[in-house]
């Protein structure tokens, strides 16, 4: 017999604001009195059979929703803290549901996450209703999800103001150069164990799938399907590895390489970064004559250089935000996620270069706290506890400055960014359990789908994955930069029309597909969603 009480995980200043769709209910963590065994290397595969438990979902009215917007059911699950004492300590993880257009024609469940790690997910479904086909909404219940410890899912916190968590993931260049970027990260590992130590073990990919097969449970399914973006991608493969039975169709967009996993997964952005960027340079050339950025694209090359060093000499500050030689690369990239970007980055790199009275708020900055009841710099950290709990990183300082002062050299655009020191280096915990291998032991059910020239998830991602997952995949590369191909930002018909006719009729690829350039003229979601769908992705951690 266990006595329980309700306490809200711990949280600095918050900020509300209306736009965002978020529980009007507080979050919460049921407590039980236990002995949390001892952290132990131990890799749970089924974790406990939901009969066993009888997980519910305790539907409540969703937060304000944007206008217009398609009927949204809004629900809370309690979960286990800890897979390996199921009956203990319980955390809180909020969901949506969108349910399918045409009952008659209803499948299932479809599963859904933006990415990050430390993307919340309630508002997903309400931007794929304009960007999945018909016959897929009829058919699933589009499920949102806020993962463990992300938005409204009991929300971790490192007590970190907003201006220091917007330096943490990616790790930006501290001044005073690389051994004070290692005294900050030393200090945020630091902060978070003083501010959420019992959390942080259990901060994990491996437990937040565990975690959508009690929702898939807790919703009455004997199997569930699953779309997914960026890291996304490997939150999926991790279920399909655990539960492969329990899965039905899954899709997979923008991929991680499993055996990058993590640090050398962000290392890899120098080398995509640079090659999606050849396209943002070629937009801006084509538009020297409104911009003056140069009318070559390697005149566009260098005028970043000269940007960059602009801002590393004489930082300007915009609004509460420092823009500098590291924040200038941030900015950038986030502005090569998307063709769309374009236009406002080739903006903003002209009123740089004019000079500080010309420079307007940052169009790409990141909101790391646009939504309800959330504490400031929880899309950062609680992406950060995946990325350090997931594997165990290095406690060799030396090594990072080795591999940062490479990479600067062999890819200077971009390099920096992912290669810099994390605050892994001096997480408080080691992992509670191996990681888990990617198999190829299951159903035939996992299309995969890759842009060639993706700035954050390159296409090695995608081709390490399909040979993680051997026959159960199919791979689906598409000539396009970019991050996402499918549904989000629908511009190739090639992908969206195979990724439909796989989720709404089960038409899988008997091989591999490649997918051409196609003009980016086919049919778009509104200009709301679009800058909902935009403003969600950049909210993401991995970026």
């Amino acid at each position: 017999m266990f006595m329980t009480s309700r306490s809200s995980a711990a949280a600095p200043a918050r900020r509300r604001t209306k736009e965002s769709l978020r529980s009007k209910r507080g979050t919460c963590v049921s407590t039980a009195l236990m002995t949390i065994a001892g952290i132990a290397s131990l890799q749970v595969t089924t974790a406990i059979h939901a009969q066993e438990i009888q997980p519910q979902i305790h539907w409540h009215e969703c937060g304000p929703l944007p206008p217009e917007s398609p009927p949204l059911e809004c629900g809370t699950l309690a979960v286990p803290l800890d897979y390996r004492a199921p009956h203990g300590e319980t955390i809180n993880i909020e969901i949506s549901r969108l349910k399918a257009t045409r009952p008659e024609l209803r499948r299932g469940i479809l599963l859904t996450n933006i990415g990050g790690p430390g993307g919340a997910g309630l508002e997903l479904p309400l931007i794929l209703a304009s960007g999945l086909a018909p016959a897929v909404l009829e058919r699933y219940d589009i499920i949102g999800i806020d993962p463990r410890f992300v938005g409204t899912s009991t929300p971790l916190t490192c007590g970190l103001s907003e201006q220091q968590a917007t330096q943490t993931t990616p790790p930006l260049e501290q001044p005073g150069g690389f051994d004070a970027t290692a005294a900050f990260m030393k200090q945020v590992a630091e902060s978070c164990e003083a501010t959420s130590k019992r959390f942080l073990p259990f901060v994990t990919t491996a437990n937040t799938a565990r975690d959508l097969d009690r929702i898939r449970a807790a919703l009455g399914e004997e199997k569930a399907s699953y779309l997914a973006y960026s890291y996304g991608t490997e939150l999926g493969a991790v279920y399909a590895s655990l539960f492969p039975d329990r899965t039905d169709r899954i899709v997979l967009d923008s991929n991680v390489n499993p055996n990058w996993v993590w640090r050398e997964q962000f290392r890899s952005w120098g080398a995509a970064a640079e090659i999606r960027f050849g396209d943002f340079a070629a937009f801006a050339a084509a538009q020297d004559e409104t911009h003056h950025l140069g009318s070559t694209p390697a005149e566009v090359r260098e005028m970043f250089f000269k940007l960059l060093a602009k801002l590393e000499e004489d930082p300007q500050v915009i609004g509460d935000l420092v823009l500098n030689g590291p924040m200038f690369r941030v900015q950038t990239l986030a502005g090569l996620y998307f063709d769309g970007n374009f236009p406002g980055l080739a903006e903003l790199w002209q009123q740089i270069n004019e000079g500080p009275s010309n420079v307007t708020r940052l169009p790409l900055s990141r909101s790391a706290a646009a939504s309800l009841e959330v504490p400031v710099d929880n899309p950062a950290v609680s992406g950060l506890a995946v990325l350090c709990d997931d594997v165990a990183w290095s406690r060799n300082v030396e090594r990072y400055r080795r591999e940062w002062e490479a990479d600067r050299r062999k890819y200077p655009m971009f390099g920096t960014l992912g290669s810099n020191i994390w605050a892994c280096a001096f997480w408080p915990n080691n992992p509670v359990e191996p990681p888990v291998t990617i198999h190829s032991s299951g159903p035939q059910n996992i299309l995969l789908l890759q842009n060639l020239r993706d700035p954050v998830t390159p296409l090695e991602g995608g081709r390490g994955m399909r040979k993680a997952l051997g026959d159960r995949a199919r791979l689906i590369t598409v000539d396009q930069g970019g991050h996402t191909a499918y549904a989000l930002f629908p511009v190739n018909a090639c992908v969206n029309d195979a990724a439909n006719a796989y989720l709404a009729y089960g038409t899988f690829p008997s091989t591999d597909q490649f997918c051409p350039a196609e003009s980016s003229n086919t049919a778009q979601p509104s200009r709301a969603v679009r800058e909902r769908a935009e403003k969600l992705m950049r909210e993401r951690v991995m970026r």
